[in-house]
């Protein structure tokens, strides 16, 4: 998505100032930062989405747990046929439910993100949206992984739990200076799938700035429960008109000269993106991907909340 590099552009759009460049020291802001988004995220887990997320994801199913005698009442479906061979008297398998998951965080991190109409960059939103994620498995004694991206896996911190763990995913995400600028899909899927053997339900936090990583969509699809999070600028969609401008791609840093006071070119352009990003979710939804869409503009608690309640009622 093109960005303005204008100031008049940057001044209508309210974009703060790129961020310095981070170092691997933690500034006291970052640190300060990184304090208030642990505060607000836990008071949104605790206060706000307290009950919804272990509804939603309520364990893989039920596990194995022991073969025993068959008792009068038991369910003669659960007779292990090759143990009551053996033994000369039935049995039954008996399983318990499987409460614990491992949930994988796959963040986009490329340049894109660097963009924000409103308070908060995309990467800003994405950031804080994988804080609550975290905090909710966390609070529901669920493993949290997580693997950073561009067009190249930038980072990766093996599932585990405890506070600890948390504070450097959150760490992690906000510090984060990437090597890579464009973004590619396809790389942080072929990772997991090759990193993580066990199920896992994982969450694809990105503004989707790519193309022609459906197959590894698919693949990613059959082993694990995967959940796409379309990170939304309203800008992007939505052209201001303030005349001629230089818009540039973050990511490759093409230029192109663009007349915002054509109002049928800009109704165009709208019309193109909304087709683009509702084709994504209808293709998404045919592989069985669900999405969650969050605006910068927009409380991205409700988005999430609204998922989790629907995700409880289809399972």
């Amino acid at each position: 998505m093109f960005q303005t590099i204008s100031k008049n552009i940057r001044d209508w759009f309210s974009i703060p100032a790129p961020p310095p460049k981070r170092e691997n020291q933690l500034s006291p802001e970052l640190l300060q930062r990184i304090k208030t988004l642990q505060v607000k995220t836990n008071y949104l887990v605790n206060d706000i989405m307290a009950g919804e997320y272990v509804s939603a994801f309520k364990g893989r199913g039920m596990e194995f747990s022991e073969v025993r005698e068959y008792q009068p009442g038991d369910d003669v479906r659960l007779i292990d046929w090759n143990v009551t061979a053996r033994m000369n008297q039935p049995f039954i398998k008996e399983f318990i439910e499987e409460r614990e998951l491992t949930l994988m965080l796959l963040v986009d991190v490329s340049s894109s993100g660097v963009f924000g109409s409103g308070q908060n960059f995309k990467n800003e939103v994405a950031a804080e949206v994988a804080s609550i994620l975290a905090f909710a498995a966390i609070k529901n004694n669920d493993k949290i992984g997580l693997i950073i991206f561009t067009d190249q896996i930038e980072h990766y911190i093996p599932p585990k739990k405890g506070k600890g763990h948390i504070w450097n995913i959150i760490r992690t995400i906000l510090s984060f200076k990437p090597e890579g600028k464009a973004t590619n899909l396809s790389l942080p899927l072929e990772y997991l799938l090759k990193i993580q053997k066990k199920k896992a339900t994982a969450f694809l936090i990105s503004d989707f700035q790519d193309e022609k990583y459906e197959s590894q969509l698919k693949l990613a699809k059959q082993r694990f429960d995967l959940i796409a999070i379309n990170i939304i600028d309203p800008r992007e969609e939505s052209l201001p008109e303030v005349g001629m401008v230089y818009l540039e791609d973050a990511e490759t840093g093409d230029t192109l000269l663009v007349d915002t006071g054509d109002a049928e070119m800009i109704k165009k352009h709208k019309s193109l993106c909304i087709k683009k990003r509702q084709d994504r979710k209808t293709f998404f939804h045919s592989i069985g991907i669900d999405t969650i869409e969050i605006f910068t503009d927009k409380p991205l608690t409700e988005p999430i909340i609204k998922y989790f309640k629907l995700r409880e009622k289809k399972h």
